[in-house]
């Protein structure tokens, strides 16, 4: 399978794991689809917009996503969201590492990255699933109460 190929799923997966959040999470699952889907679009786009320059775009939409994630973390404390700060980490020092070592992106790059990627989209859905099913005990709670 082709490196294109490969990265359009992963970013397929991505997207429908935001939309998915978008539809079922909560908040913070809702604000961290976002950031998700703005990580992917500028991601994206630095391939486009300037090519020579691609890893840096790369370290700088990685660091300030996981800022932003982490002002989410802060904010809401859903244990989910320490999983995606640890992926993001790996996903930052992994970017610097190639950087500071001036080495080309190779196979096991995009094998990190790739499944560090999926590893943050999974949280993602972890955490709106567990979202939603708390929505539904309290639902039938209630209903409960008031029969």
């Amino acid at each position: 399978m082709s490196a294109i190929s490969v990265g359009l799923l992963i970013n397929t997966f991505s997207v429908l794991g935001a939309l998915f959040a978008f539809w079922k999470g909560g908040p913070a699952e809702r604000a961290a689809a976002l950031v998700v889907v703005l990580n992917v679009l500028i991601g994206r786009s630095g391939h486009f917009l300037s090519p020579a320059n691609d890893d840096v775009i790369r370290l700088a939409n990685d660091g300030l996503t996981a800022l932003v994630l982490l002002a989410i973390t802060v904010r809401y404390s859903a244990l989910w969201m320490g999983g995606v700060m640890l992926f993001f980490a790996v996903q930052f020092s992994m970017h610097s590492f190639y950087i500071v070592a001036e080495r080309p992106s190779d196979y096991f790059y995009a094998l990190i990255n790739n499944i560090d990627f999926i590893g943050i989209n999974w949280c993602l859905i972890i955490g709106s699933l567990v979202a939603w099913r708390r929505r539904v005990r309290q639902a039938r709670a209630i209903n409960l109460s008031a029969a």
